[in-house]
């Protein structure tokens, strides 16, 4: 298969499928969802397509037709992108890019009739046919970047913006490449229909899948995207220059041509290169874009995910403050920064990145003049502004040292909610250092979150300053518990002393008593300097249970155990188990009468001892037993208790894997239920 051939089926081909997009246009155009001149487009392409493939098939076509058909396409398709346009925006075109886009095609399809009729040997020239195609293309290629940035709300617009966008570009590559070897490429040429064709089909499926009212869109071109396609453009245009000013210096430079080529590549290499590696001029190009490609100077989705993510990195107490200042520092491109907090009735400074301040760094007095304007008007300090402007108002108030800093740039207030925790002062950056109402908003804004995470920290070191303090008080009252039975215990032997002393029994029960609390003294002690671990033996019930009884015979009523079961063995700390069973009998005795009843007794249910502890004392009320009794210093003894001995005892059975369960009605008494899991002996 010859090249002709190739070429001929490549637009045949084409032809067919713009032309299957044209009856869908068509019948959309029926329906009233799209627009006539879409509709003209495809149908003028579908002619152009053709023609071109009749032309290699019988050979009917001069260049200067070829021309005429070239320019019929590009002006349909540059009517057609405008009224999509203006139907996009909801608005009149103005009226300069209107008929100034109208004015070129039409100016070509003139220039070209008159050189028809009057000079068509010249329109037989390839250099005009390449030059008028690459500018027709570049037009037909802004109108469809103006058709992009505007179609916010419809996909079938998006998509025929990036499907014609390709087009266009693959034309500017085509007739780019011919000017430069002064021939169009004749693989190029034959590519072209197949691309066209591929791109009917694609619009094809759009128009039948995205037409409804309801298709919407949420496709856009980032900033970091519009930079770098921004940067590739105008690389690829200048090498494009360079490589056409290359070409003709070897036709016409003699023999200096190639050393001025090969000097002239290298040094537009070296301008690309440098464009990349600069810092500075990268801020450049970035901050043009900002101005001129965008509606707003931020991307204020990836600002804010930047603040989120600063903030929220993991740090000691020492750097979050200068975390604080880098980041908001790091947004607005400001070299260096430094924050001032509340302490007492001043300002101090708290972190300071690269601040040049003297030594000591001054302070600022809280209901200072400058102060009241930060927290009463969120005021935003900005020496630099002109001074007929807004942002100068107030400049009168800054402190003489806040003045006097190099490179002063902003003062941002550091809000929350009505008070003001500090403020940071940044310097001014290296470009783009004028303010306007989006650095305003985004300022106080970022200000407003960072005073927030500041305020958080400073929370979180009260939060745990006051732990601190909660787990020195609850060790306390620990201790202080233990000591007052300890207490009772020596004071009930002296009690005694005077009347039994001379009796044998007496004294050696004393001495065994004195014994005991030096020994559970020491214990204490022990566990309190964190020497000794919790001891965990293997613990008959039954021998406990009778030590309880024993240790609660001094006050009345005396409890009665009863078992169901025996040979419940338990893994615990026998000190801390006795003392806790202890105490719920002595708890039982406290809240019974003389003539009361105690009942201790042991039972077992599937792997676990059941102890149970009842009396017909005064029992409790439900609300206190909602709200209060497990918790530590609540306690019915009105002066007599701390309120700490339930709690421990759910903390110490709990521990051993047990519950406690109570019940409990006010004027019938209270069932104690404490289950531990057994083990077998």
């Amino acid at each position: 298969m010859d090249a002709n051939q190739i070429t001929y089926f490549s637009y045949i081909g084409g032809g067919i499928l713009f032309a299957i997009l044209t009856l869908t246009l068509i019948w959309l155009w029926h329906r009233k969802a799209t627009h006539f001149t879409l509709v003209t487009a495809a149908l003028v392409s579908t002619a152009w397509l053709l023609l071109v493939a009749t032309h290699y098939d019988h050979s009917t076509l001069s260049l200067g037709d070829m021309l005429v058909i070239e320019t019929c396409r590009y002006a349909a398709w540059i009517t057609a992108i405008l009224a999509a346009l203006k139907f996009a925006t909801g608005q009149e075109l103005p009226k300069k890019f209107f008929y100034g886009i109208h004015s070129l095609w039409l100016s070509a399809l003139v220039i070209i009739g008159l050189l028809k009729s009057t000079a068509p040997s010249l329109l037989d020239n390839s250099d005009i046919f390449i030059w008028a195609n690459l500018l027709l293309a570049i037009v037909s290629l802004i109108c469809v970047e103006q058709l992009y940035k505007n179609a916010n709300s419809l996909r079938i617009l998006k998509l025929y913006s990036l499907v014609l966008g390709g087009l266009f570009a693959y034309d500017i590559f085509l007739f780019s490449y011919s000017l430069i070897f002064n021939v169009i490429d004749i693989q190029l040429w034959q590519a072209r229909g197949a691309i066209n064709g591929c791109s009917a089909l694609l619009m094809t499926i759009g128009a039948i899948t995205l037409s409804t009212p309801s298709a919407t869109t949420r496709i856009a071109i980032s900033r970091p995207a519009a930079f770098y396609t921004t940067s590739m453009t105008v690389s690829g245009a200048f090498l494009a220059i360079m490589a056409t000013g290359g070409y003709y210096l070897q036709l016409y430079g003699g023999s200096w041509s190639n050393v001025l080529r090969t000097v002239i590549i290298f040094l537009a290499l070296t301008c690309i290169i440098t464009l990349f590696i600069s810092q500075t001029l990268r801020s450049r190009l970035n901050v043009w874009i900002n101005k001129h490609f965008f509606r707003h100077k931020y991307d204020y989705r990836v600002e804010w995910l930047k603040l989120i993510n600063a903030l929220s990195r993991p740090s000691d107490n020492q750097d979050f403050q200068l975390i604080a200042v880098k980041t908001l520092a790091s947004i607005f491109k400001s070299p260096r920064g430094g924050l001032w907090r509340k302490h007492d009735k001043v300002f101090k400074l708290a972190a300071s990145h690269q601040l040049e301040l003297p030594n000591p760094a001054p302070t600022e007095a809280i209901n200072s003049a400058f102060c009241r304007a930060l927290k009463e008007h969120e005021w935003v300090f900005s020496p630099l502004s002109p001074d007929e402007g807004k942002l100068c108002e107030l400049n009168a108030l800054l402190p003489e040292w806040i003045a006097n800093i190099p490179d002063l740039w902003l003062v941002v207030p550091l809000l929350t909610e009505n008070d003001l925790l500090g403020f940071i002062i940044l310097t001014e950056p290296e470009l783009d250092a004028d303010i306007t109402w989006e650095d305003l908003d985004l300022l106080k804004t970022v200000g407003r979150q960072v005073a927030s995470y500041l305020d958080r920290h400073q929370a979180a070191e009260l939060l745990a300053e006051s732990r601190q303090f909660d787990a020195f008080n609850k060790l306390s009252a620990f201790v202080m518990h233990d000591l007052k039975n300890l207490i009772a215990q020596q004071a009930l032997v002296v009690e005694n002393a005077a009347k039994h002393k001379d009796n044998p029994a007496f004294v050696e029960d004393a001495i065994n008593t004195i014994d005991n609390s030096v020994a559970r003294m020491n214990t204490l002690l022990r566990k309190l300097q964190q020497d000794e671990p919790t001891e965990i033996r293997t613990i008959d019930l039954d021998s406990l249970l009778i030590e309880v009884i024993k240790k609660c015979q001094q006050q009345k009523p005396l409890p009665s155990i009863h078992r169901e079961c025996s040979g419940l063995k338990v893994n615990a700390d026998p000190d801390s188990l006795l003392m806790t069973l202890v105490h719920i009998v002595k708890n039982a005795q406290d809240a019974t009468s003389h003539n009361g009843f105690i009942d201790v007794t042991l039972g077992s249910e599937e792997n676990f001892a059941i102890i149970s502890v009842e009396d017909n004392g005064c029992g409790m009320s439900q609300d206190f037993m909602d709200n209060y009794f497990f918790k530590p210093f609540a306690t019915t003894k009105s002066g007599k208790g701390m309120g700490i001995g339930v709690y421990q005892t759910k903390t110490y059975i709990e521990s051993i894997g047990g519950t406690v369960a109570v019940e409990s009605t006010e004027g019938t008494g209270t069932h104690f239920t404490v289950r531990i899991p057994t083990i077998k002996a």
